[in-house]
């Protein structure tokens, strides 16, 4: 099998494409070096952005990064080790365990990332709202191509 040398057949690599993939790849080396500053694991960091969001029991964690439950009960254990994360009896079935996340694990996400959503705050707020319609709407469409990967993956040669 013969390695790709270039783009694919009618592929532009146009400004807005180039920009992407420079934000993708930005984006991927923000969450390590993130992670490397609060001394945390990369996985750690996510859980912490997942639980920053919503909360979420470890069966949830396990499923949303793709790792077994032992895996997920590790990375919650060293959260909670930590005090970045507090196991909590779930409201309304007292069997589950809900997973929350402390002042600590909030300074740990938001701490690091703070000057990054002040930044991207003043660009939003410099946009307007007929710009910001064309914004959203493209990187909707670039969620929507990386999500026909993801449920690809489970179909496809491997």
């Amino acid at each position: 099998m013969t390695e790709p040398t270039g783009p694919p057949q009618g592929w532009d690599a146009t400004g807005t494409l180039v920009a992407l993939r420079e934000l993708l790849t930005t984006g991927a080396r923000v969450n390590h070096v993130v992670a490397r500053r609060a001394g945390i694991s990369d996985t750690e960091l996510v859980t912490l952005e997942h639980l920053s969001r919503e909360q979420i029991g470890p069966a949830e964690v396990a499923r949303r990064l793709e790792v077994s439950t032992a895996a997920a009960t590790g990375i919650v254990d060293r959260l909670v080790s930590r005090g970045h994360v507090e196991r909590r009896p779930h409201p309304g079935d007292r069997r589950r365990t809900e997973l929350v996340l402390t002042a600590s694990g909030q300074r740990e996400v938001v701490g690091h990332l703070l000057p990054m959503f002040l930044a991207l705050d003043r660009l939003d707020r410099s946009f307007s709202e007929e710009e910001r319609a064309v914004v959203e709407r493209y990187l909707r469409g670039a969620v929507a191509a990386f999500e026909q990967v993801l449920s690809a993956g489970s179909g496809g040669p491997g």
